[in-house]
């Protein structure tokens, strides 16, 4: 069977090198044998939370999530931060569409940057939705300068582009060590719903 992973583009700039790398890293995925979808956050906006809008991309997101058994998770660094679009997404997922699967962690930076908001992101994202972060974790730096079309453009390129390959490696080690385990945790206590 194979993986079935969603990658979030947590820009909310349409046509962003987060959007960018989450192609790049879905090919690399493809190449895998696994399905892959792109939820590019510059081309599918949230309405910032808590929000009396009706939501019209938020279902079929929703679904995607839901069917997928393992998530990779972009967030470029905006001022050390993780970006505002990836953090109204957690308001939005929940335990429903993200508990118990592993999740790989890819900052993204223009300079030298990108590690704070992956930082945040392990600290407050994860407490009611249970999404689990594997220890990998991805920086893809110079962004602009890497993981574009083609071969590699120079050693710095080939360099993350095969430490992208092993992390997703990773992921996919642990999407088979995790398969089924959302299906066999017992949701029924409604006082364990959230996180501690």
């Amino acid at each position: 069977m194979s993986a079935k992973i969603v990658l979030v583009a947590g820009s909310s700039r349409v046509d962003s090198q987060s959007a960018k790398v989450a192609h790049y890293l879905a090919e690399r995925l493809r190449a895998r044998g696994a399905q892959c979808q792109v939820l590019d956050l510059g081309h599918a906006a949230l309405p910032l939370w808590p929000s009396a809008e009706k939501v019209a991309a938020w279902p079929a997101m929703a679904a995607q999530l839901e069917e997928a058994d393992a998530l990779v998770l972009l967030s470029p660094e905006w001022n050390g931060m993780a970006c505002p679009a990836l953090k109204n997404f957690f308001l939005y997922a929940g335990r429903a569409e993200l508990a118990h699967k592993p999740a790989l962690l890819v900052g993204v930076s223009s300079g030298l940057g990108g590690a704070y908001p992956l930082s945040e992101l392990r600290a407050s994202s994860y407490k009611n939705c249970r999404i689990c972060f594997i220890p990998e974790q991805l920086i893809v730096r110079q962004v602009e300068a890497v993981m574009n079309q083609g071969p590699a453009a120079d050693a710095d390129d080939q360099r993350i582009r095969e430490r992208a390959d092993w992390a997703l490696d990773v992921l996919l080690h642990y999407r088979e060590a995790l398969r089924g385990l959302p299906q066999r945790i017992d949701w029924s206590r409604p006082q364990f719903g959230n996180g501690m």
